[in-house]
């Protein structure tokens, strides 16, 4: 079992919030691969314009 470690900001599409993944993980994740998913909210987005 291989353990990465990545930062990501969520992103949008549509009305989803997605985790893009970097094209460098290509070679190591392929489609039906099965991966454990941990959230860790490091630091909150504000918006500024709302206030």
């Amino acid at each position: 079992m291989q353990e990465l470690i990545i930062t990501k900001q969520i992103a949008k599409q549509g009305s989803q919030s997605i985790i893009v993944l970097p094209k460098v993980f290509e070679n190591i994740l392929k489609p039906r691969d099965l991966v454990e998913v941990r959230i860790k909210l490091v630091q909150k987005y504000e918006n500024q314009s709302n206030k």
